[in-house]
Parts: C-alpha cells; structure tokens; sequence
C-alpha cells in the first residue's frame, strides 16, 4: 500500500493535554523513523519544549511542520494529527503503522486512515 499521508483519528474526548507526557518520545520516533533528526541535541529539546508547552495548556502544538521527507501536522480543526509525505509512498504507511503501535502501547486510543487530505490521490 503507499499513501501520501496517515491520520491518527483520537478517541473522543480527548484533549491535547491527554499527549502531553507520550509528545517528547513520539517526536523523537518520528524524526528518527524519517530519517530527520536534528544534528543538534539543543534544536531538538525545542521542538519538544515548545509543542509540550502548547500541550501542557491543552492547546494545538505546532508538531514538525518544517521542510523535508514528511512533516507531522496538527490541523487547526479536532485533537488529531496526521504525518504527511512529499510523495505517495509507502514509506508513509510504515512510519504511520509504527506511531499507531507507539500510541497503543502508551494508551492512547486512536484509528489510523490514509489520504484524507482533499488533495490525496488515491
């Protein structure tokens, strides 16, 4: 399968704050499983500071919105985010499968869809 991007729907009633305490070792996964780690340890800590602050008062992080291989994007509509690709791959799907197994194990309810972006093509 190969996807331009994957969606972490959120069980209802969850709230931003709800990943706050999961956030600091989920960006770190996602930058890793992409290959996008930031060559500095000081850049990374504010990536994680700066969207667990954000989540700590239970408002929309910005995630990593920055360019390259795939972004992690939290839409300014529900508590969801979703990884998105620069291309169809199937690269997506595999870092999209990997979250969902990080965010299960860490209890956070959650279903995954693919290509929910108007301009996906499938």
């Amino acid at each position: 399968m190969k996807a331009n991007s994957g969606h972490f729907l959120l069980e209802e009633g969850m709230e931003y704050r709800d990943l706050a305490e999961a956030f600091p070792e989920l960006l770190t996964t996602f930058l890793e499983e992409t290959e996008q780690m930031p060559d500095d340890d000081e850049v990374m800590a504010m990536y994680i500071y700066l969207n667990k602050l954000e989540l700590d008062k239970n408002r929309k992080p910005e995630g990593y919105n920055r360019k390259g291989r795939m972004r992690m994007v939290f839409p300014l509509t529900g508590v969801t985010f979703y990884i998105r690709g620069t291309s169809k791959s199937a690269e997506v799907v595999r870092v999209t499968e990997k979250i969902s197994k990080f965010l299960n194990k860490k209890g956070l309810k959650h279903e995954v869809e693919y290509n929910r972006l108007s301009n996906s093509k499938e």
